[in-house]
Protein backbone atom coordinates (compact mmCIF):
# COMPACT_ATOMS: atom_id res chain seq x y z
CA UNK A 1 0.00 0.00 0.00
CA UNK A 2 2.87 2.48 1.03
CA UNK A 3 4.24 2.15 -2.43
CA UNK A 4 1.34 3.24 -4.72
CA UNK A 5 0.82 6.37 -2.08
CA UNK A 6 5.19 6.65 -2.61
CA UNK A 7 4.14 6.67 -6.40
CA UNK A 8 1.32 8.88 -6.17
CA UNK A 9 3.21 11.46 -4.07
CA UNK A 10 5.61 11.34 -7.12
CA UNK A 11 3.46 11.74 -9.43
CA UNK A 12 2.32 15.12 -7.95
CA UNK A 13 5.28 16.02 -7.57
CA UNK A 14 6.24 15.47 -11.19
CA UNK A 15 3.21 17.28 -11.83
CA UNK A 16 4.13 20.23 -9.62
CA UNK A 17 7.72 20.15 -11.00
CA UNK A 18 5.88 20.65 -14.63
CA UNK A 19 4.01 24.05 -13.31
CA UNK A 20 6.91 25.62 -12.17
CA UNK A 21 8.75 25.48 -15.64
CA UNK A 22 6.08 26.11 -17.06
CA UNK A 23 5.42 29.39 -15.29
CA UNK A 24 9.26 30.44 -15.37
CA UNK A 25 8.58 29.91 -19.23
CA UNK A 26 6.04 32.70 -18.94
CA UNK A 27 7.82 34.80 -17.16
CA UNK A 28 11.09 34.55 -19.09
CA UNK A 29 8.75 34.41 -22.62
CA UNK A 30 7.24 38.37 -21.80
CA UNK A 31 9.34 41.76 -21.90
CA UNK A 32 9.21 44.86 -21.04
CA UNK A 33 7.76 46.34 -23.94
CA UNK A 34 4.36 45.97 -22.93
CA UNK A 35 2.76 48.19 -20.22
CA UNK A 36 2.06 47.00 -16.72
CA UNK A 37 4.16 43.79 -17.10
CA UNK A 38 4.05 43.16 -13.42
CA UNK A 39 0.61 42.51 -13.11
CA UNK A 40 0.86 39.70 -15.95
CA UNK A 41 4.17 38.27 -14.13
CA UNK A 42 2.04 38.18 -11.12
CA UNK A 43 -0.41 36.41 -12.99
CA UNK A 44 1.85 33.79 -13.74
CA UNK A 45 3.62 33.26 -10.83
CA UNK A 46 0.14 32.09 -9.81
CA UNK A 47 0.96 29.04 -11.09
CA UNK A 48 3.79 28.26 -9.54
CA UNK A 49 2.05 29.42 -5.80
CA UNK A 50 -0.58 26.44 -6.71
CA UNK A 51 2.76 24.30 -8.47
CA UNK A 52 4.13 24.75 -4.18
CA UNK A 53 0.89 24.23 -2.38
CA UNK A 54 0.02 20.87 -4.57
CA UNK A 55 4.13 19.99 -3.77
CA UNK A 56 3.30 20.32 -0.29
CA UNK A 57 0.18 18.70 0.11
CA UNK A 58 1.88 15.41 -1.52
CA UNK A 59 4.87 15.73 0.09
CA UNK A 60 1.99 15.85 3.78
CA UNK A 61 2.53 18.85 5.07
CA UNK A 62 -0.61 20.65 5.02
CA UNK A 63 0.02 23.34 7.77
CA UNK A 64 2.46 24.84 5.30
CA UNK A 65 0.90 24.20 2.48
CA UNK A 66 -2.45 26.23 4.36
CA UNK A 67 -0.27 29.05 5.41
CA UNK A 68 1.34 29.45 1.67
CA UNK A 69 -2.70 29.33 0.56
CA UNK A 70 -3.46 32.16 3.00
CA UNK A 71 -0.42 34.51 2.58
CA UNK A 72 0.79 34.04 -1.23
CA UNK A 73 -2.63 36.48 -2.10
CA UNK A 74 -1.43 39.21 0.35
CA UNK A 75 2.33 39.08 -1.09
CA UNK A 76 0.95 39.09 -4.36
CA UNK A 77 -1.75 42.02 -4.04
CA UNK A 78 1.24 44.25 -1.64
CA UNK A 79 3.35 43.70 -4.56
CA UNK A 80 0.79 45.15 -7.22
CA UNK A 81 -0.51 47.72 -4.96
CA UNK A 82 3.52 49.07 -4.35
CA UNK A 83 3.51 49.12 -8.41
CA UNK A 84 0.53 51.00 -8.65
CA UNK A 85 0.58 53.54 -6.43
CA UNK A 86 4.24 54.13 -8.03
CA UNK A 87 6.13 52.85 -4.86
CA UNK A 88 8.71 51.04 -7.99
CA UNK A 89 9.98 54.10 -8.77
CA UNK A 90 11.77 56.00 -5.86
Amino acid sequence: MTDVITLIQSAILIIAAFLVLLAAYGILRYGDNIENIIYARIHILGVADTALIIALLALNEPLLAVAYFILAPFAAHAIANGYFYGEEEQ
